[in-house]
């Protein structure tokens, strides 16, 4: 009916709360896992670098990661993807919405595009320094890039359910809750990647991606922005 998701009651909600669907086993927790190995296999099949499913924190959401890509093969691939997926659905007789919040009502998390972005400076040794420097460019032109990361993100990004608020530009170590987030691993390595969580699930990641290294190969200073706090994670 293209509102109810997989697994809930119609007219309904589950009887649980969020907590036990997140990469889940079991049909009490976990549903549409054969939509999403389906379109693991189809993506394969067709060369893309899929790379994962797992499902998400709402019960019915389910993710999957493409990648890693060098340039613009990032948006080739994702749309491809997108477009396997929707065949997918077609099989299974299933609709798959890309809304960023399609649940409004209760406590249920929406869906982003999560952007693992690295560059050659950034995965050598010290690169963690390149990684703040780009996160602080991120940061002075929030805005800027908020305008193309997809549309009904403001109901997505509230500062609640692992997300930041719109409003504000924050960035941590291993935090869900910050604008970008620094892993565990890059910070004990001091080189790696970051995840910018800020794109919706919707969002087109030819517009992404090219603002996002439009912003980071910027020759420009930009001010330090302080990390929010490793107790609030």
């Amino acid at each position: 009916d293209q509102k109810t998701p997989l697994g809930w009651p119609k007219n309904g909600v589950p009887n649980r709360p969020q907590g036990p669907y997140y990469c889940s086993a079991g049909p009490e927790n976990n549903f549409g896992r054969a939509v999403t190995d389906a379109l693991y296999r189809a993506c394969l099949y067709a060369g893309l670098e899929i790379s994962g499913t797992n499902g998400e924190v709402m019960p019915g959401q389910q993710e999957y990661q493409v990648g890693p890509c060098i340039g613009i093969d990032a948006g080739d691939q994702l749309f491809m993807s997108r477009y396997i997926l929707q065949r997918v659905c077609e099989e299974f007789q299933v609709y798959c919405s890309l809304h960023p919040k399609p649940i409004t009502e209760g406590d249920w998390n929406g869906a982003g595009m999560h952007t693992n972005v690295s560059t050659k400076t950034m995965r050598e040794a010290g690169g963690i320094e390149a990684i703040k420097t780009a996160i602080y460019k991120l940061g002075a032109k929030h805005q800027e890039h908020i305008a193309v990361y997809g549309e009904g993100n403001e109901l997505r990004l509230s500062g609640a359910f692992e997300t930041a608020s719109i409003d504000e530009f924050t960035f941590g170590v291993a935090n869900r809750g910050a604008s970008v987030r620094i892993g565990r691993d890059t910070e004990d390595d001091g080189c790696g990647y970051f995840e910018d969580r800020r794109p919706s699930s919707n969002a087109d990641p030819y517009l992404v991606t090219g603002k996002i290294m439009a912003t980071i190969m910027e020759d420009v200073d930009v001010p330090v922005i302080k990390p929010l706090d490793r107790s609030e994670a």
